[in-house]
């Protein structure tokens, strides 16, 4: 998918791995290195930025390809929280966070009208800018599933990340095998 593009309108985009939001000008060469999970990270002169799935149509002459994992229609059930964990990506890795080993816990609590999820998460490196913005989609994407009431994800760090927390899957996709 490496493609270069220019953005028609000026573009909402997070800084990596600041984290800062900035706004890219209408006109500016982008250089598109992964498109995972909906969202979509580019380099361009100043740097990496990631642009969040809402506002890749100001991407001139780029269309979304159809992702595989969609949300999940239906009923509510762990594994389909899991699946939604599984279209969560770092910007600069094309891994899931699962995969990755940052998801330490999922608690799912049955309520009157639905459930209520709570996820650990960890990150790669401390300090990470990008952190609050992984969460989040996280979060977005577990809120919209069936009879959600409330989702939470928390950043925490203990244990301390490290590369053998990745799964068998997410070292093939490395080519860490």
């Amino acid at each position: 998918m490496n493609q270069d593009y220019e953005l028609a309108k000026d573009c909402p985009a997070t800084v990596i791995p600041a984290g800062d939001k900035v706004l890219l000008p209408a006109g500016a060469k982008v250089f598109i290195t992964q498109t995972l999970g909906g969202n979509v990270t580019v380099r361009t002169d100043h740097g990496l930025f990631r642009i969040a799935k809402e506002d890749t149509g100001l991407i001139a002459g780029y269309t979304a390809k159809a992702e595989t994992a969609g949300p999940v229609v239906g009923e509510f059930s762990e594994q389909a929280v899991w699946d939604a964990l599984k279209t969560c990506f770092d910007p600069e890795i094309p891994v899931n966070i699962v995969d990755l080993g940052l998801v330490y816990d999922l608690a799912v609590e049955k309520t009157a009208g639905g459930h209520t999820v709570e996820v650990k998460m960890t990150l790669t490196a401390p300090g990470c800018g990008m952190g609050p913005v992984i969460a989040e989609d996280a979060r977005q994407k577990i809120a919209a599933l069936p009879t959600v009431e409330s989702a939470k994800v928390h950043i925490v760090w203990d244990p301390q990340w490290a590369p053998q927390m990745i799964s068998d899957h997410g070292r093939k996709v490395l080519g860490l095998e």
